[in-house]
């Protein structure tokens, strides 16, 4: 039998330092970058047919676009589908994902209703702050996602 090695086996030799075991640090501390939306305490505010529920979204993050390491700001639906709009209008080479479909029932405000529509609103969030080309060409996502005093109208 030939003892010739393989030329597509790459032999390694696991006395060296490079396969050190991982510190607690390395394993469980900050990552290099982190970015961390929630969307939570959806609130009811008005009545009859000026009803209308906003939600908090939070922002933790080091990432380098965003001026903020950590905020919270209060946005409402409507908010949300101007956002998506003026992301489309400012990038074309990104594909936005869709907002969860408007509610016209009268079950709109039940808590069901409610809760699923802040997580979808969590999920577009965390997709559309994490992409790469909208943290660093988009001059609305930052001030949407951390400016409490946001307004339409500025941009």
């Amino acid at each position: 039998m030939s003892s010739s090695v393989s030329p597509f086996v790459r032999a390694y030799d696991v006395s060296r330092e490079d396969f050190r075991e991982q510190t607690a640090e390395e394993r469980y501390g900050i990552p290099e970058n982190f970015l961390e939306i929630e969307i939570r305490n959806p609130q009811f505010h008005g009545n009859g047919r000026t009803k209308y529920v906003d939600y908090e979204i939070v922002c933790n993050t080091n990432i380098p676009a965003f001026k903020l390491k950590t905020s919270t700001v209060r946005r409402r639906f409507s908010d949300f589908e101007w956002f998506r709009d003026a992301l489309e209008r400012e990038s074309t080479r990104v594909n936005i994902p869709p907002l969860p479909p408007k509610v016209y029932f009268n079950n709109r405000y039940s808590d069901e209703v409610v809760e699923q529509r802040r997580q979808s609103l969590e999920r577009f969030l965390q997709i559309v702050a994490g992409h790469p080309l909208l943290q660093t060409g988009s001059k609305i996502l930052c001030p949407f996602i951390q400016d409490p005093n946001f307004s339409r109208d500025t941009y």
